[in-house]
Order: structure tokens, then sequence, then C-alpha cells
């Protein structure tokens, strides 16, 4: 940390991912972020440590993602799950070249009076404009990212997180650790993505009907031949 620190010409990206590749905790960079500690000397600044936040998260995915897009497939459907501190996440995860959506269900009165459901979306070359549901995208993708480089392969990720009555928001890292334990966990196998999302409308309590009418990867994927469906 401390060399990164002091090399002046070192690019701000390029410090985040030799510490990240160091073992350095993802939240020491980003507080060391926050304060200007890397970068060009005349481009360093304060940042805000929601900006911060993200930014690491978002750099660190891209960086292993960049690896991750030319792995083999996965070869099955998989669901992994986790639920902690009012949150239920479920990632599914299918033998397709990567394509990533997160979804999040509020329950009522955690920010209005009702159901709130809300989703984006990258394609295989990426996500060019920010997120529209804010930081808990990158810090969910890096964690899927991470368990994917681990595993040195390749998957289609979709991530549903339902939040429940008594939830207090607690920032994104509550994604990102929430998420890690979700990723290292054994998952359940499934042959089909029929398969695997029957299973998963048995894990959570927002109707799957409710989740592929939000989502634009699922109702793609549903919907969309491959060459294989023809051979």
């Amino acid at each position: 940390m401390e060399k990164a620190h002091y090399d002046t010409d070192l690019l701000a990206r390029d410090a985040m991912i030799e510490l990240y590749n160091k073992s350095v905790f993802v939240s020491s960079i980003q507080k060391a972020f926050s304060t200007g500690a890397f970068g060009i000397a005349r481009n360093r600044k304060l940042v805000p440590t929601r900006w911060s936040i993200t930014a690491v998260d978002d750099t660190l995915g891209k960086y292993l993602l960049d690896e991750v897009r030319y792995y083999p497939l996965i070869n099955e459907f998989r669901v992994y799950e986790h639920e902690a501190i009012n949150n239920k996440f479920v990632v599914m995860l299918m033998p397709f070249f990567w394509r990533y959506e997160t979804m999040e269900a509020f329950f009522p009165q955690i920010i209005g009076d009702k159901l709130e459901i809300y989703s984006d979306w990258e394609d295989f070359s990426g996500k060019k404009e920010y997120a529209a549901i804010g930081g808990c995208y990158y810090s969910a993708r890096l964690a899927i990212a991470e368990a994917l480089e681990r595993e040195k392969r390749q998957a289609a990720a979709i991530v549903l997180r339902e939040a429940y009555p008594g939830y207090i928001p607690l920032g994104v890292w509550n994604v990102r650790e929430n998420m890690r334990e979700a990723m290292n966990k054994e998952f359940v196998k499934f042959e089909t993505m029929q398969q695997a999302i029957a299973y998963v409308a048995t894990r959570l309590k927002v109707p799957m009907q409710q989740w592929i009418k939000q989502s634009h990867l699922l109702k793609n994927i549903l919907t969309q031949r491959r060459l294989i469906d023809f051979t």
C-alpha cells in the first residue's frame, strides 16, 4: 500500500489491481482510493467514499472478466444461495457466454409502501453507462467474477436478491460480502434452465413470473433459440 502511494507515476487502476493481486482487502483499497492515495500525482484528489467503493468494485470486476470471458463454459446450470441480515441472495450460473443481470426486490416498508423490484444487466461486451441500481450491481458482479476466475470457467449469471421487512440498508459492502459467501457455498446443479428456474421458485418469496417479467436476460434466455437446438 505504501509503495503504491509513493509511486506517483503508477495509474490508480494499476495500483488497485496490484494490491488486489497481493491479497490486500478490497475495503482497504477502497479507503485508500477515497483519500486520493493512488494515481498520477497531478490527478490525485479526494473521492467520496460511495464513489470510491463503486470505482474499486467496478475496476476489479472488469479486470477479472477480461480473463473470465475467454475461459471454457461451465457444464451445467447452477444455483447458489445465501441468507443473512434479512436478505436472501440466489445466483444462477448458466453454461452460456458471459452475460450478467442483477435484480433486487425490496419488500414493503424498506424503501416504500409496496414491493419494489429493480434490475440492470450487461451483455458479453460489458456495461458502458452507470448501472441504474447503483453500486450493488458492481459489488455482486465482482463476487461472481472472483468465483469464475478461481475455477477458470465462464458462465452467464443472474442474481436475484430479496430484502425482507426488518432489513436496514447497510451499503454495497453488504452485497459484496454476502455474495462472496453465496459463491463459496456448494451449488445445486441442473441439466436444463427450466429445472433450475423451478428450483429457484421454491427458494424465493416473489413469484418467478414476476422476476421473469422484470428481467431482460431471463426472458432472452428462455425464448432465444441456439444453434445446438437445431442439431
